[in-house]
């Protein structure tokens, strides 16, 4: 089954491109100039991936990645944000925002096409639930099960869908319960930033992260004025 893949951008020369060489990787593309255009597109083709620019004629990209993670019908499509803003703030609103991941113009072509390949893939591991898995190496935490192999998450043994980013976050607390990771230890492991940066996005993801995890929300303790840990003896 071929992958979809909307583009909102309304740099014409830069959609074109784009759409070329996500056309030759085997992508089924559709493009749009506006936020609402894009919007409609995603709702009609419900898409694996959206390409989305921050920089909008009718509104910013950070707002059209809130309207797609409120939308239960697309919610869960990955988003890979594409902007001239490469502060590291700027960044960090584009994942608090639901981002999934994030390239900085002018860019090289070929690592947007890798980067759209790769959240695709993950997107697609995660729906994937075979009938059977080895049980070897599973994390269990509490009510947690979580399987490094096949990305499953279960709660209570019920399939829980994480997003990719609450899937690093939680993967890599409970693969030490017990160890308090501090705020810069999480955004260098799981977002891959580092430096003297606000680290807000951590919180704001491990509150989403206990909303996803419902019952088991608990396993996720904060350690106040250090950071956060899963429950040794959850």
């Amino acid at each position: 089954m071929e992958r979809r893949v909307v583009i909102i951008e309304d740099e014409r020369d830069v959609a074109r491109l784009l759409e070329f060489n996500l056309k030759a990787a085997g992508f089924e593309v559709t493009t749009a100039s506006t936020g609402a255009e894009g919007f409609g597109a995603v709702q009609n083709t419900k898409p694996d991936v959206v390409v989305l620019d921050l920089m909008l004629p009718d509104q910013s990209g950070y707002e059209v990645c809130k309207q797609l993670r409120a939308d239960p019908l697309v919610g869960e499509v990955g988003v890979l944000m594409l902007t001239a803003k490469g502060e590291a703030e700027d960044r960090i609103l584009g994942l608090e925002v639901g981002a999934d991941d994030y390239v900085v113009k002018p860019f090289v072509v070929r690592e947007v096409v890798l980067r759209v390949t790769a959240l695709a893939n993950r997107l697609a591991e995660r729906r994937a639930r075979p009938a059977q898995s080895d049980r070897s190496g599973v994390l269990e935490v509490g009510p947690i099960e979580l399987d490094p192999v096949t990305h499953d998450v279960r709660i209570n043994s019920v399939p829980t869908q994480l997003r990719p980013l609450e899937y690093k976050l939680l993967q890599l607390l409970v693969s030490e319960p017990g160890r308090v990771f501090s705020r810069e230890e999480l955004l260098e492991q799981v977002w891959e930033m580092r430096g003297d940066i606000n680290t807000r996005t951590v919180d704001v993801h491990v509150r989403r992260l206990r909303v996803s995890l419902g019952p088991a929300a608990d396993v996720i303790e904060t350690v106040h004025g250090f950071g956060y840990r899963a429950k040794r003896d959850a």
